[in-house]
């Protein structure tokens, strides 16, 4: 009890004199990271699986891109099973004045099997379950496509061939995804309108989902037997799998998030090993006097151990608080992306949090405390510090693995964990190096001219001297600095680059479903509009067999992009005309030779490993079609034009089931030629690019808005690293300008000192930053997509300027009293 209490008196004292704020800060912001990535992850994992049944509808879910055969049905009905199908497509919706696209979702008896659609009958009414399905030649719409096409309940709308009545407002789906077709506006029908509106043609893109609900033992003797069938194009989602789209898109987002808890724990573990060491520093008179007074090695050490372990775990419960509060905000935005309420977290990321504070303190305050235990009592009379011994050194190792532990632990995987801890790595070497070498430059610089006078001479001998100090402080602010460039300036470069790859003039709307008997009357009504003659391109759905022979297989590939390719069905296309922006990059254009061939996208090659006089067979509605590839294309995705992976030659596919698409560009003041084109032809679909873009951005801005906000704790962490380095020579720069003001400097001299130590700190470390940042750039611009990089300098140099401003206002205002004091007085603190 008496360690205790004098542990817990001591911890107070140091409180009161400010010795222990900069270690606590940075195990609170460390624990604060950490445990508000862990209450999100934690939110979302439990919210899907609470929500998994109504998330699919039902017990299970099929998906496929053709209809189900009826055996799925009959065994569902064999096994007591209730099922229900439902078609994912999107469409034209229409009134006489407006059109809009619409993800449409055409629905059986009985659906959902599992979770609800709350709808709106009356507008002077609230929202309530429904209990049915859409009645024949009734559509039920969402609040965002009433409002687009300024309908309300009892209005009439057009879908395909058929006029149908709004007949309730849509307010939720349990089962409503976070992709593509998701986004847009809801239309939702009954199944058996479906065939006499004429919506879906060959070669139209939809997902036919069969969602199956009842007993457990059932649903698993259903789910081995339709696994064990599955084909091509065939997927099922279980309770374990529910949602993949939301899963994939926030795992992306949690590797972001755990990126910043990394940089965060790295970096407070850096501040909390030079913030212990000026605190053992500071301590070692204070143990030395214990000793003479009788106190014994493990009692000194117990009680600095309590000490920090009261202090450790009361900063680590104040992170995970803090942590709890920052994901309540963060969660509001998840929501909104997931459409799906979650539940409150649980205690596990807390106790993680706890962990890693004590991770923290266990690794980088214990060597520093051993050395305060092992104090000899002639330091009382001798001032001298003992070297670190082999215990002490044995606990920096410990800390160090200690920190990789924890690395790994937070990365999830060990190729990211790989990735951080070497890139880390990388960057710090870099960084110190670099530092270091501009260090020895400036040195020889102050020797070489007396230009400014003493003053800035002083400063650049008190860096050069400290130079280990001077090289960590100026890697903390860098790699901070470099994060905060790459969150903001770049990052905004990337996107203005990649905007600016779409040329002005570039097709801005596609228009699909067009039919064969449509040529000629479509093109007709885009010249009377004075629009150009739209270049229209067939279409036909094939999915790739083999190539030289050998079956296509996605679990043959590693790379999870070239699986997806694998599985799903490639747009095919003939032609005798080379489309506008196409280059061929490897053999010759098949033009109109109709022998049978194939050209390939090269990016596709690349992916399939394709080569020129390869031999690929697809299966086209049942036929196979099989032919060489003579030729690769290069082209920009980007155009916006239509553009296809495989184009075959003149002859080879003109007899298979194809629907024709265009793509053209609408100028603002033309507005209403998409609806009286789907009012001409009320199979076709136009698609708005500007707005599926928007929608996606849309999206995509609310995950960078968590991402950021997770990774202003790193920069925080650099700032203290900062801090602790600058506190960590406080003492020795408050002893040498004792010793110059004694030797007659005057604070003129000193300021300037003072101010160009700073300054040449901060410009080094965020000249680093601005270097590293803009070439972390153009390596994603490069390899990561495709652009050519070009930063703009004007930002770039600003955040810089702002960055030395702040570092040298810091570093100011933290050493500013020390020229008010006396000199003695600084002389006799540290005597």
């Amino acid at each position: 009890m008496n360690t205790l209490r004098l542990a817990l008196r001591m911890m107070m004292r140091d409180l009161r004199a400010g010795e222990l704020h900069l270690l606590g800060l940075a195990i609170v912001i460390a624990v604060a990271c950490l445990t508000s990535v862990g209450f999100l992850a934690d939110r979302v994992g439990r919210g899907l699986d609470r929500e998994a049944n109504q998330l699919l509808g039902g017990d299970l879910l099929l998906r496929a891109d053709h209809p189900w055969d009826d055996s799925y049905r009959s065994e569902a009905g064999r096994l007591g099973l209730r099922h229900t199908g439902t078609v994912l497509f999107t469409s034209m919706v229409s009134t006489g004045t407006a059109a809009q696209l619409a993800g449409v979702k055409v629905v059986g008896a009985g659906y959902p099997l599992r979770g609800h659609i709350r709808i709106a009958t009356e507008p002077t009414r609230g929202d309530a379950i429904a209990d049915h399905i859409p009645a024949r030649g009734e559509v039920w719409l969402d609040e965002r496509l009433q409002a687009a096409l300024g309908v309300a309940v009892g209005d009439r709308v057009g879908l395909g061939r058929l006029e149908f009545r709004v007949g309730a407002t849509v307010t939720f789906e349990s089962d409503r995804g976070a992709n593509f077709f998701s986004l847009l506006p809801r239309a939702i029908f009954n199944v058996e309108d479906l065939a006499e509106s004429g919506l879906l043609i060959q070669g139209s893109r939809a997902t036919w989902r069969l969602h199956v609900a009842g007993e457990p033992d059932a649903v698993a003797a259903f789910e081995r037997w339709a696994k064990a069938r599955l084909g091509r194009g065939e997927t099922l989602e279980s309770i374990e799998n529910a949602r993949p789209e939301v899963r994939n898109a926030l795992d992306q987002a949690q590797r972001f998030l755990r990126l910043a808890a990394l940089l965060t724990v790295i970096l407070a573990a850096v501040a909390i090993g030079i913030s212990a060491r000026r605190f053992m520093q500071r301590h070692l008179d204070a143990c030395a006097v214990m000793r003479c007074l009788g106190a014994r090695q493990t009692q000194v050490v117990s009680i600095v151990v309590g000490e920090f372990a009261l202090f450790g775990l009361a900063a680590a419960a104040l992170g995970a608080l803090l942590g709890w509060a920052v994901q309540l905000g963060l969660a509001r935005i998840l929501v909104q992306i997931m459409n799906t309420p979650l539940p409150p977290p649980s205690f596990l990321p807390f106790a993680h949090g706890i962990a890693v504070g004590v991770v923290l303190l266990v690794g980088f305050v214990l060597p520093q405390l051993l050395r305060l235990g092992r104090v000899s009592t002639l330091r009382v009379l001798r001032r001298e510090i003992v070297l670190v011994e082999g215990r002490s050194a044995s606990a920096w190792a410990a800390g160090t693995l200690a920190l990789l532990a924890l690395v790994f632990w937070i990365a999830g995987d060990l190729r990211l964990g790989i990735q951080v801890a070497g890139g880390f790595v990388i960057a710090l070497v870099l960084y110190a190096v670099a530092a270091a070498g501009c260090l020895h430059l400036l040195g020889r610089m102050r020797g070489a001219t007396s230009l400014g006078g003493n003053g800035w001479r002083y400063g650049i001998a008190s860096l050069v001297r400290r130079t280990g100090a001077s090289v960590i402080q100026i890697v903390a602010l860098g790699v901070g600095m470099t994060t905060l460039l790459l969150l903001s300036i770049v990052r905004a470069d990337l996107l203005d680059d990649w905007r600016a790859l779409t040329p002005p003039d570039a097709p801005n709307r596609f228009v699909i479903n067009i039919q064969p008997d449509q040529r000629e009357a479509l093109s007709a009504a885009f010249l009377a509009r004075g629009l150009q003659d739209p270049d229209i391109r067939p279409m036909i759905r094939g999915r790739l067999e083999s190539i030289n022979g050998k079956s296509v297989r996605p679990e043959d590939y590693e790379n999870e992009r070239t699986r997806r390719l694998a599985e799903r069905e490639f747009n095919l296309s003939y032609g005798s005309r080379l489309p506008d922006g196409n280059v061929v990059v490897g053999g010759r254009w098949h033009g109109t030779d109709t022998a049978a061939q194939f050209s390939v996208e090269r990016g596709l090659a690349e992916t399939f490993s394709l080569k020129v006089g390869d031999r690929v067979r697809f299966n086209v509605a049942g036929r196979l079609v099989e032919a060489p590839i003579t030729s690769i294309r290069d082209l920009k995705w980007d155009s916006m034009r239509v553009n296809f992976f495989f184009i075959a030659s003149p002859g080879l596919l003109e007899g298979d089931p194809a629907s024709l698409i265009t793509s053209f560009r609408l100028s603002p003041g033309d507005q209403g030629f998409p609806t009286d084109l789907v009012r001409q032809f009320p199979n076709l679909s136009v698609i708005d690019i500007d707005a599926v873009i928007a929608q996606m951005r849309a999206m995509t801005d609310k995950l960078i808005v968590i991402v950021e906000s997770v990774f202003a704790f790193a920069l925080l962490s650099g700032f203290l690293v900062l801090f602790s380095a600058l506190q960590s020579t406080h003492d020795e720069r408050d002893y040498e300008l004792g010793m110059l003001r004694t030797l007659g400097a005057r604070n003129a001299q000193l300021r300037r000192a003072l101010v160009t130590e700073f300054v040449v700190l901060a410009g080094l470390a965020c000249g680093l930053a601005g270097g590293g940042a803009a070439t972390l750039g153009w390596i994603l611009a490069r390899y990561g997509f495709g652009m050519v990089y070009v930063p703009d300098l004007g930002p770039l140099m600003g955040a810089m300027l702002a960055g030395v401003f702040a570092v040298v206002t810091a570093g100011w205002l933290g050493t500013r009293n020390l020229l008010g004091r006396a000199p003695n007085e600084s002389l006799r603190r540290l005597a």
